[in-house]
């Protein structure tokens, strides 16, 4: 029988950081052939793996084998304004020694820069093309190009190369709905080794593997994300319920233990009074009382032991429950009657996006819940700065007649010199310590939790601290604006964003390319940012 082939092998692998910092420990992962989604909380180590396996970072020990070429695409890509196309895609040598030779140069390096590949202008046109590039001229710079255009273009220098094993990290970050829809068609069709960490649901829904990493190992499950958190709800549904076996076991071993004690005490009151009555002899009464306490040694070491088992087996059983801890809020003062105003657009016009050539006219009423969706460079994060009072319209006005908070996409509201509660404080002066702590606990932060440095927090605790410090302001909200808020989030911090947002009862305007992220939240209209403002059909 073939033996399964092995494309990434990582043995005994450690990384640390300059400071001591350790991310992985003695790790060991094995990665076949066919498309994998590796999955994990933020700050887990996924990003530092991948960068180990594109050579990237050296380990500090161990080995990482990889069989054949490496093509990886990392977060946050940027390109010079003056790179030509053709450079960004790895082929300009190549057409030059082609246009060369198709101009009568026969000199020998030309042939040996070219080698076999003849038709590389047409196969860069065709995944150009494939990937919603194709206006692209291969003679043209890339400075006009939005930030989504560029990742898939370095995604499109990627599968020219055909590399043996693809790398991709959260690559669908600051994509919009079409650009999303490329990639994920790329992903699809994607026949090699493809490693992608990702939290995008829809991305997960095309791998045909779920690597769960967490706490230094990784646990395998056939199948798409959707099969991935089955299987997971059922491991969790039995682990949970042997939990409760184990309580029950615990608490039975203990009452065996105080009933055996409480015999034995008894029995050995009991053996006492009736030496004492017998007139025994010292030396006999002093061995009767050593055989009882030698019995009764023997009883309670009994009955220790398995007191001892079955809480061996109770920490066993709770090892396996997940810690992804639930928000459960309710924010009353937050809430806003059907019929109020919360937002009024009048004819407005900003100097960027969109918005520069055409006009905006919208009006939000009660708590409505609006998707604020449309290409990269529509200008939607500009139009929440607007309407945010953060920028004043070209022209126009904006009214906002309630409490308004907005999260933009860099998470630079809290000051990372302050805790937790000093960070949620500066947005609620007039509130006391212990009513800080109690409302931060539904948050998560609790106890100790809540005075680390906001500068110490991983990404989703950092948002997670964000949005409790907006949510728990004075005056509270009553209108939300939130830019693509699930980026860089992991996905158990995706759920715990939905859980928060089932408890705002206020006016909520997200803008976000992520598509399952929406249709959890309740949205009640959706508004498309494309030559003005219009109402589209729900996605």
């Amino acid at each position: 029988m073939a033996q399964p082939v092995t494309s990434i092998l990582c043995t005994d692998l450690s990384f640390e950081w300059p400071d001591g910092a350790a991310v992985l420990d003695g790790f060991h992962l094995a990665v076949g052939p066919g498309r994998t989604g590796l999955i994990g909380l933020n700050g887990a180590g996924k990003s530092t793996l991948l960068r180990l396996l594109a050579g990237e970072l050296t380990p500090t020990s161990g080995t990482v084998r990889i069989a054949g070429e490496v093509g990886y695409l990392p977060q946050g890509l940027t390109l010079a304004q003056d790179t030509r196309v053709d450079e960004a895609l790895g082929i300009r040598a190549a057409r030059e020694a082609l246009h060369a030779i198709e101009a009568g140069d026969a000199d020998e390096r030309h042939f040996t820069v070219l080698g076999d590949d003849w038709d590389v202008e047409e196969r860069a046109a065709e995944t150009l093309d494939r990937l919603g590039l194709g206006h692209l001229g291969l003679d043209r710079t890339t400075g006009e190009l939005s930030g989504g255009e560029g990742v898939l273009l370095h995604l499109a220098a990627l599968l020219l190369r055909r590399p043996d094993v693809l790398l991709l990290d959260e690559p669908t970050n600051n994509l919009d709905r079409r650009a999303r829809a490329r990639l994920y068609e790329a992903v699809a069709a994607w026949r090699g080794v493809l490693v992608v960490v990702s939290h995008d649901r829809e991305l997960l829904s095309h791998v045909d593997q779920i690597a769960d990493f967490r706490d230094g190992t990784v646990t395998w499950y056939g199948g798409t994300y959707q099969d991935y958190e089955r299987a997971l709800a059922a491991e969790q549904e039995t682990a949970e319920r042997l939990v409760r076996n184990a309580e029950s076991d615990v608490r039975r071993q203990q009452r065996d233990l105080i009933e055996a004690r409480t015999k034995l005490e008894r029995s050995a009151a009991y053996g006492k009074k009736k030496s004492f009555t017998r007139n025994d002899p010292k030396i006999l009464a002093g061995a009767f009382k050593r055989q009882a306490e030698e019995t009764a040694g023997r009883v309670r070491g009994m009955h220790a032991e398995r007191l001892a088992d079955a809480k061996e087996r109770l920490t066993a059983a709770e090892e396996a429950v997940r810690d992804d801890a639930e928000i459960r809020i309710d924010l009353p003062r937050t809430a806003v009657p059907a019929g109020r105003t919360v937002l009024v657009l009048d004819r407005v016009r900003l100097s960027y996006g969109a918005l520069a050539h055409g006009t905006a006219d919208l009006e939000l009423r009660g708590p409505e819940r609006v998707a604020l969706v449309g290409r990269n460079g529509a200008g939607k994060s500009t139009l929440l700065r607007a309407i945010a009072g953060e920028l004043a319209p070209a022209a126009g006005e904006v009214a906002v007649p309630v409490p308004l908070r907005h999260l933009p996409q860099r998470l630079d509201l809290l000051d990372d010199t302050l805790s937790v509660v000093g960070n949620v404080r500066r947005f609620a002066p007039a509130a006391g310590d212990n009513a800080i702590r109690a409302r931060l606990a539904r948050f998560l932060f609790r106890g100790e939790r809540a005075d680390r440095p906001a500068g110490t927090l991983s990404g989703g605790e950092r948002f997670r601290a964000t949005l409790a410090a907006l949510l728990l302001a004075d005056p509270p909200p009553q209108l939300l604006l939130l830019d693509e808020p699930t980026n860089n989030l992991d996905l158990a911090s995706v759920r715990q964003l939905t859980q928060a947002l089932a408890g705002y009862r206020g006016a909520l305007v997200v803008a976000s390319h992520d598509l399952p992220f929406l249709r959890s939240i309740g949205i009640t209209r959706w508004l498309e940012l494309e030559d003005g403002l219009r109402t589209v059909d729900p996605m």
